[in-house]
């Protein structure tokens, strides 16, 4: 990002707070092609406190760095969109990066990360009704399940009534369910189990008085083809932790691929932040495993 671009973005917050809004309104829009594998990057992350990626505890605290890399993926033809809270897809919107782009807004992100209430995930971001009036193509919410945390009790309702609504509004909406535990008090911990995932896509698909628009957001675990088997419902991949071994990585996502019901990739930080610093590079890997 240019000295120029990120002084006007400054500018435009404090001198046209609804610039973005009128942005988002007048960008150019492209249809959801369904017959087509998409690629889009996450940005939601920073919303609910989670700023750390690999051995970097605030390396996306810096906005501008952050932005850069959104840059550099939106620029790729290939990307097909981006997922983000409004701050992100405001920023976005001014900066003239949407245009011909799928907008996905993220709804709850009350669970910040490391409190005690984190899985008592709130809707604290868009609301479907706030998707649809300012011109976006979709939502998201995350499910985590805790079974031993009675905050996972009204984020499965608040989530529930996000999949209806959607519906209603006839707007897409991706649903990522993981498997948690609330750790006795301590922090919130993902569990591994392909057991317990493909239990919470079996929860996830029967959210809602309708599931017409619902798309899953999974994990490409070791048995993505046993848990994509639990729904008829499309699924795409979700990028998780980066790995030490980035290769091993790519791997998964490209036998998760060739699962009949996943139609692709929604990847943050991996690509965003890689190992290597080529957000570039890894965009161009990430894109040939959507599309070969």
């Amino acid at each position: 990002m240019r000295d120029d671009q990120w002084r006007g973005l400054i500018k435009s917050r404090l001198e046209d707070p609804n610039g973005a809004a009128k942005a988002l309104k007048k960008r150019k829009r492209r249809k959801l092609i369904t017959d087509s594998q998409l690629f889009i990057v996450a940005a939601d992350h920073t919303a609910r406190g989670m700023l750390g990626v690999g051995d970097d505890p605030f390396a996306m605290a810096d906005r501008r760095k952050l932005l850069d890399s959104l840059l550099i993926a939106l620029d790729n033809p290939l990307v097909d969109g981006v997922l983000g809270s409004a701050d992100v897809i405001d920023e976005l919107a001014l900066l003239g990066a949407l245009d011909n782009k799928l907008v996905f807004g993220t709804m709850n992100r009350g669970g910040i990360m490391g409190a005690s209430w984190e899985l008592n995930d709130r809707m604290t971001a868009y609301t479907p009704q706030e998707i649809a009036a300012r011109g976006l193509d979709g939502g998201k919410v995350l499910l985590r399940l805790a079974d031993d945390d009675a905050g996972t009790g009204p984020t499965i309702e608040a989530c529930a009534k996000a999949v209806t609504q959607m519906a209603d509004l006839k707007l897409p909406i991706m649903v990522e369910p993981l498997p948690y535990t609330g750790g006795s008090g301590g922090p919130a911990k993902y569990i591994d189990d392909n057991d317990k995932l493909l239990r919470a896509v079996s929860i996830a698909s029967g959210l809602g008085s309708s599931s017409a628009y619902t798309w899953l957001k999974v994990p490409a675990g070791s048995q993505v083809e046993r848990m994509m088997a639990a729904t008829t419902l499309p699924g795409l991949i979700l990028g998780g932790t980066p790995g030490p071994d980035p290769e091993a990585t790519y791997s998964s996502w490209e036998r998760a691929m060739k699962v009949p019901n996943v139609r692709g990739l929604v990847v943050g930080r991996s690509l965003l932040f890689p190992k290597d610093g080529d957000v570039a590079g890894a965009i161009v890997r990430a894109a040939r495993i959507v599309r070969p």
